[in-house]
């Protein structure tokens, strides 16, 4: 079967992209990937299934290796940024990879004559810094990150889509641009490299949260989207476009309910008592992935994915079913405690 064209990925040991690079491999793309360590080549070829995975050496902080990357590639989906599992204690430890690494990547795919670049950015750059009573967030919402609602990991999402946004404004003439702004991504994991959102999941089933903090979620399974990404990199009329991927909003608690109701002795760790919230902030003080997420308690953030629906007929899993499946990924490939 000829191919369709070449597709580069970034960042294609990370959750996302490897399921992007999946799909569009069984469609019938060339793709290739870009990693940091090409250490990790085998390794990464492995997890995914796909042993003649081409891929690169290349880093959101230096331009080595981008040329070869995108040589001769149709299209780009830039899905490396950094995501941490603590606050940093500087945040330009994230925001300046994340703006300069998609700075790059537009750069040297427009200097490639790639046709579009697909960006994932993150309902962390639409839904933070509004005053309450919030509303169901659309694409036309914008982060304000000087609000104090905000953190690093936030304020590196909304800086890094903004300032590609505005480069594609003042220089990408002839290249188009999208972007996928996901909520909590959740679901299967093909390895051990995998979003920071599924430590929700691993540590209930962990039994490492002494109780249910008051924080939610939106969900959105990786599965769905990698779909999205793949949909919105062909559409006619895309460029300039921006699509939220954000289902059902679910407190703690509903979710360790799902777990309880469908994974029987499998979900007996998962507690079933709040957490009072001046507990939580005491468990955040010895636990910096708790302390990254604190901001949030009690705080509803809805986000609406109907224009990704009503425009590209995209659809999604039901949240219990990506919540089921991702508990079962994490425990069959070992990386819950049995």
């Amino acid at each position: 079967m000829d191919s369709k064209g070449i597709v580069l990925v970034t960042g294609a040991s990370g959750y996302i992209a490897g399921f992007i690079l999946q799909q569009l491999s069984r469609e019938g793309w060339t793709v290739r990937g870009t990693v940091r360590n090409l250490a990790r080549a085998d390794e990464v070829r492995s997890a995914l299934g796909l042993p003649d995975l081409q891929l690169f050496q290349a880093d959101l902080t230096s331009d080595a290796g981008w040329a070869e990357a995108v040589a001769g590639c149709d299209y780009v989906q830039h899905i490396a940024s950094p995501i941490p599992d603590a606050e940093p204690k500087d945040e330009n430890d994230l925001i300046v990879p994340a703006r300069e690494g998609a700075l790059r990547a537009l750069r040297f795919a427009h200097g490639a004559g790639v046709k579009r670049v697909v960006m994932t950015s993150s309902m962390a750059a639409i839904a933070y810094g509004h005053p309450e009573p919030r509303p169901v967030f659309t694409e036309q919402h914008w982060t304000d990150p000087a609000n104090p609602d905000t953190y690093a990991y936030i304020r590196s999402k909304t800086y890094s889509e903004r300032a590609a946004r505005d480069w594609m404004a003042a220089s990408g003439a002839g290249m188009e641009y999208v972007s996928v702004n996901p909520a909590a991504v959740l679901g299967p994991v093909l390895g051990k490299d995998f979003s920071t959102s599924l430590e929700i999941i691993k540590r209930l089933l962990d039994g490492a949260l002494p109780g249910l903090p008051n924080i939610g979620f939106g969900i959105v399974d990786v599965r769905d989207v990698a779909d999205l990404h793949v949909r919105v990199m062909t559409a006619p009329g895309m460029d300039g476009e921006r699509f939220i991927a954000c289902g059902k909003f679910l407190w703690f608690r509903e979710v360790a309910d799902v777990l309880k109701a469908r994974l029987g002795t499998r979900a007996r760790r998962v507690p079933t008592r709040r957490l009072p919230d001046w507990l939580l902030r005491i468990v955040s003080r010895f636990d910096a992935t708790i302390r990254m997420v604190t901001p949030e308690l009690g705080k509803v953030r809805e986000a609406s994915s109907a224009h990704a629906m009503t425009t590209l007929g995209w659809t999604m899993r039901p949240e219990e079913q990506t919540i089921v499946d991702c508990a079962n990924s994490l425990i069959e490939k070992g990386l819950v405690k049995s």
